[in-house]
């Protein structure tokens, strides 16, 4: 897993795909643009002066927009200047809600394999990660056993849903084992969901937003960039009751205080037809099985993808290498670039398992199959 020292393993691998011109399966980000309509909202509102400071916690009338897709999307009513703040990318939401919960000591159970600004976030802060490892290959949680590590110093649990890079999503008994845990105590659930349109084969999205009780306890963190295929323009947004929000924008005032403003009052006028959210899920799904079908006969072999745009393979009968060197050999020898799993581990275990991104055209993903399928 990242510490401090170290440059992410998305960046290395991005720089070496640069360098060898390969086909980036590795880095998460789509190929292809955002909609027109999109664009157009964006270009007129850039052109109607909303070009000044927005509001510290976001614009309203976006703020009003993302109430009524959480009513419509997760059947709870909150209020758009106490519950929601807009925020310059998922990222940065993570942090700041870290900063603003975390302090000298205090621990936070992580879940492992972990997107890996966690951790360097959590020590930032003064924090003490605390790692429960979901078992491979069928990465579940044992909710008996990660409540074993809650102890009077636990400030938080993060929950990262639907899972990067595993692409395994919480069911409703999930949730309720974990309203469970935290119930009766001081603990905040960090509930990471930026991919929460992005769930396949007819399951739904569980969102902490859901849980009554769990979301009083929660700030639940999404992306634009992730659903609108414009990760570029880094804007998100964190969902909790009024007095975790109260203490995130503490924060957020001093590390960023507001985001931009005609991309913001563009999402408004873009989300007033929320229902636009809808086919995502089958479009990313038609791409998790085109890339099934193309490698069917490959010697990488899937792990099942509930969610994301990511699918794991296990490269184990074709190779021996750590994950990371199998990565990088990937990319010199026949042009792609993946993701190894070990970096999302704080003892870099190493299962040879590579993570590839999906959310590519068509064309992208012929080419890369082709290429893959090479592998002996």
């Amino acid at each position: 897993m990242a510490n401090l020292n170290n440059t992410t393993i998305f960046s290395v691998m991005s720089a070496l795909s640069t360098q060898y011109n390969a086909i980036n399966l590795g880095q998460g980000f789509p190929d292809f643009d955002c909609t027109t309509s999109l664009k157009d909202e964006v270009k007129k509102s850039l052109y109607s002066n909303q070009n000044q400071y927005s509001p510290m916690t976001g614009n309203f009338e976006l703020k009003q927009s993302i109430a009524d897709k959480i009513a419509i999307y997760h059947h709870n009513v909150v209020d758009p200047n106490k519950h929601i703040c807009i925020t310059a990318g998922a990222t940065q939401a993570i942090f700041t809600s870290i900063l603003s919960i975390i302090s000298k000591d205090d621990e936070v159970i992580i879940i492992e394999p972990a997107y890996d600004s966690y951790a360097p976030s959590i020590r930032i802060a003064g924090g003490i990660p605390i790692s429960y490892k979901m078992k491979y290959p069928k990465y579940q949680i044992d909710w008996d056993e990660l409540e074993s590590l809650v102890s009077e110093k636990t400030k938080m649990i993060i929950i990262n849903n639907p899972h990067n890079p595993t692409g395994k999503i919480l069911t409703k008994s999930d949730l309720l084992n974990l309203q469970r845990i935290v119930s009766d105590t001081k603990i905040t659930v960090l509930s990471d969901e930026v991919y929460e349109h992005l769930i396949f084969d007819n399951n739904q999205h569980e969102s902490v937003l859901r849980f009554p009780e769990l979301f009083n306890q929660s700030i639940a963190i999404f992306s634009f960039g992730k659903t609108l295929h414009a990760t570029g323009w880094k804007i998100g947004y964190c969902v909790g009751p009024e007095h975790l929000i109260n203490q995130f924008n503490k924060i957020h005032q001093w590390n960023v205080f507001s985001v931009n403003s005609f991309v913001q009052h563009a999402l408004a006028q873009y989300l007033k037809e929320p229902e636009k959210f809808n086919k995502l899920s089958s479009f990313f799904e038609q791409k998790r099985n085109y890339l099934a079908d193309g490698l069917n006969e490959s010697h990488l072999k899937p792990l099942p993808s509930l969610g994301t745009y990511f699918q794991l393979y296990d490269y184990s009968e074709i190779s021996q290498q750590n994950d990371i060197e199998f990565c990088k050999s990937l990319v010199k020898k026949i042009g792609v670039a993946s993701i190894p799993l070990s970096p999302f581990y704080s003892d870099s275990e190493d299962n040879k398992v590579i993570r590839l991104c999906f959310a590519k055209k068509q064309e992208t993903l012929d080419k890369a199959i082709e290429r893959l399928k090479m592998l002996n």
